[in-house]
C-alpha cells in the first residue's frame, strides 16, 4: 500500500514513540507538530515536520496537502490552560483527513469516554470528565465519518521502557495502566490489521498490577485538568 503515515502529536508521548517505530521498519513518517514544538527528536529519526494546530483548519489542511497519505494517526493531547483539542480539534482532522481522501484513521482517547464510563473511579471524573466528554465528542464525530477508523483506549500512562506485555481488549469494564512505548505499538499493529476497523479497543498492560493514581483515589498532582 503506497503513501506515508501522517501523525499528530507526534513530537512527545505516545505519539514520538509511534513516530520512533514507524521509521525504524521503513516507513514515511510525517509529523505535525505545533509551530513553537522542539522537533529535534524526529529530525534525528529521519521524521519529516510540519508546522500546525490542530484547532486551526487551514494548518491541518495544509498537513494533509503536504504528502501523499495513506493513514492519520492522531495522539493530540491537551495541556491545563490551554483550549482543549479532542473534540474541536479531532473535527478538524477527520474533516481533513476526508477532504484529502485519506480514510485510514487512527484515534488515541481515553479509558471513561463513552461507553466505558463506568470502568474508571470517582477520582477520574472528578479531575477528568469535562476532558472526557471532549474526547468522547471526537470519538462520536469520528465513527460517523464513514473513514475507517480505529479506536484506542488507554487507561493510565508512563514513561517507562515498553514492557512487550501489553493487550488491546473490547471488555468496556478493563482498567488498568500501560507504557507509551507499549501503546505506541499496538497503535502500529492495528495500523497494520484491516480487522481492527471500526473497532474500539481498551489497552493496558496486566502485568502493571498498581493502579494509576487517580484510579487509586488520589488527587492529581497540580489540580484539574481543565
Amino acid at each position: 500500500m503506497s503513501g506515508g503515515i501522517l501523525v499528530f502529536g507526534g513530537n512527545r508521548g505516545t505519539g514520538l514513540e509511534v513516530c520512533r517505530l514507524l521509521a525504524a521498519r521503513g516507513e514515511h513518517v510525517t509529523a505535525c507538530v505545533r509551530p513553537s514544538a522542539d522537533a529535534r527528536e524526529l529530525d534525528s529519526l529521519g521524521v519529516a515536520t510540519c508546522r500546525g494546530d490542530v484547532l486551526d483548519p487551514v494548518s491541518v489542511a495544509a498537513a494533509f496537502a503536504s504528502g501523499p497519505f495513506r493513514a492519520v494517526i492522531d495522539t493530540v493531547g491537551g495541556k491545563r490552560g490551554e483550549p482543549r483539542p479532542d473534540n474541536a480539534g479531532t473535527r478538524n482532522l477527520v474533516d481533513a483527513a476526508a477532504g484529502a481522501g485519506v480514510r485510514r484513521f487512527i484515534f488515541v482517547t481515553a479509558i471513561g469516554c463513552g461507553d466505558s464510563r463506568g470502568a474508571v473511579g470517582p477520582r477520574v471524573i472528578e479531575f477528568l470528565g469535562p476532558v472526557l466528554d471532549e474526547k468522547t465528542l471526537g470519538e462520536d464525530y469520528l465513527r460517523g465519518s464513514g473513514l475507517d477508523w480505529t479506536i484506542l483506549r488507554p487507561g493510565g500512562m508512563t514513561h517507562d521502557p515498553a514492557s512487550g506485555t501489553a493487550i488491546r481488549t473490547e471488555d468496556r469494564m478493563a482498567m488498568g495502566v500501560i507504557n507509551r512505548a507499549d501503546l505506541a505499538r499496538l497503535v502500529v499493529e492495528c495500523l497494520d490489521d484491516p480487522a481492527t476497523v471500526g473497532r474500539i479497543y481498551h489497552t493496558i498492560d496486566p502485568a502493571i498490577t498498581q493502579a494509576a493514581p487517580l484510579q487509586r483515589g488520589e488527587a492529581l498532582p497540580g489540580g484539574p485538568v481543565r
